[in-house]
């Protein structure tokens, strides 16, 4: 089919001819955000009542609005009120109600900044915003209070006081790339970043936090991609909540940077009304796997100004985990966390599987209800650790272990080596090169 049925409908209600070649243009699908309700109801078809669209409006002027003409096809318009997809896009009036305890940054990220665009939370790693703008403007987005905002945009001088700062921070072996989303820079520009990052000694892995596979996924083509695989070792996580997220499009970008070797996690938000229910998680994350990504985390809703609609209890994300542990593969299971409010950073949330333990046993519980028991060492002894690594009787030497090593006439004919006598004597010994051992 040259558009799917839903596609179609789309195209057929804007007002010039759209070939298939420029529905999968990504920069005509930015071009063409829809970011008013007039064009929302003519796309799709559909009217807001009066009243509706007078709240609309008041969000939209808080919260603007950005939906890209693919992920707006993806809206089912016979049930429009509870489809997935159009809650995650689509202004909520609800959004403007702000609790007691919502903050406008949560996570501290602004106060752990020591450089402008730079968080710097945990010892070893950094996030690093180098953009502001999303092809989507995500309903549950926690850092509404900047995405899209004129003002907070990163500029090139702010990049390089980012980058310098990661220079001079030597334990910093691992930079997240975030934003607003970085895939949205041009491939120029971004491979600009990527090489300076590449270049600095410590800094060993790069990822890129993005939900362009999700809401633009003509966005990933092979220019791109051939961009991206010259940074190994570089780890890309999207966001993908919901099962009806992972369509031909979707699995296509997901397929093509898998296929360059890139490693793929998925960081689902838990979201009420959307996907808070244990099937649709099992479902989505036995999709992912399939698509080659893994599940890394399920996140409890942020604690961000105007998304209490949207947060669930933590019972239900316990329920869902529940619904995951044992029910399907492990590796298709996340880790559930919440990230604690004032830069507590994330901390994981779990079902308790251990019931009680004594001085040398443990008892367990599994998925099934199943009461077992493990036995703990009677003699076990753990090394007494005062921090002198000198006197430690464990194994300290951690470099890379040699892959190789060749005995016997093999070892007297490696130019690598210059072994030159041997005598067996149990098992095969050499003897560099001491002429004494020959007698």
């Amino acid at each position: 089919m040259y558009f799917t049925e839903s596609e179609q409908q789309i195209v057929d209600r804007f007002d010039d001819d759209i070939s298939r070649e420029r529905w999968r243009d990504y920069k005509w699908q930015l071009k063409h955000c829809v970011k008013d309700i007039e064009t929302f109801e003519k796309l799709l078809d559909y009217s807001f009542p009066a009243e509706k669209r007078k709240e609309i409006e008041e969000t939209i002027a808080k919260f603007p609005m950005a939906i890209t003409p693919y992920y707006l096809s993806l809206i089912d318009t016979d049930s429009i009120e509870n489809d997935p997809i159009f809650k995650q896009a689509f202004p909520d009036r609800r959004e403007l109600d702000i609790a007691d305890y919502d903050m406008e940054d949560p996570l501290h990220e602004d106060a752990d900044s020591p450089v402008s665009g730079i968080t710097h939370r945990y010892p070893d790693r950094v996030l690093f915003l180098i953009s502001n703008t999303c092809a989507m403007y995500c309903r549950h987005c926690t850092r509404k209070r900047k995405v899209g905002d004129i003002d907070s945009i990163p500029d090139k001088q702010q990049i390089e006081a980012g980058l310098q700062y990661i220079r001079n921070t030597p334990q910093v072996r691992d930079v997240l790339l975030s934003g607003g989303d970085p895939l949205m820079l041009s491939d120029e520009y971004l491979e600009w970043i990527l090489s300076q990052l590449r270049a600095i000694k410590h800094v060993e892995i790069i990822r890129i936090g993005t939900r362009i596979p999700v809401v633009l996924p003509y966005r990933v083509n092979e220019k791109l991609v051939s961009m991206l695989k010259k940074y190994h070792p570089l780890w890309i996580n999207t966001q993908f909540n919901h099962p009806r997220e992972l369509t031909k499009s979707s699995r296509q970008a997901l397929k093509m940077l898998a296929d360059a070797g890139i490693p793929l996690g998925n960081q689902s938000v838990l979201l009420n009304d959307v996907n808070d229910c244990p099937r649709i998680m099992k479902q989505l994350v036995q999709k992912l796997t399939y698509n080659r990504v893994r599940p890394y985390y399920l996140y409890q809703c942020d604690l961000s100004e105007g998304l209490t609609h949207f947060r669930t209890s933590v019972g239900k994300g316990i329920e869902i985990m529940e619904s995951l542990r044992g029910h399907t593969s492990g590796f298709c299971v996340p880790t559930y966390v919440i990230d604690a409010p004032g830069g507590g950073g994330k901390i994981p949330v779990m079902p308790n599987y251990i019931l009680s333990w004594s001085t040398n046993k443990v008892i367990l519980r599994n998925f099934e209800g199943v009461i077992t028991t493990y036995r703990e060492p009677d003699t076990y002894s753990s090394v007494l650790c005062d921090r002198n690594c000198d006197r430690c009787t464990l194994e300290l030497k951690m470099d890379d272990s040699d892959e190789y090593k060749a005995y016997g006439i093999e070892k007297l004919l490696a130019d690598y080596d210059e072994s030159f006598y041997f005598k067996p004597e149990g098992q095969m010994k050499a003897y560099e090169g001491d002429l004494d051992e020959k007698q």
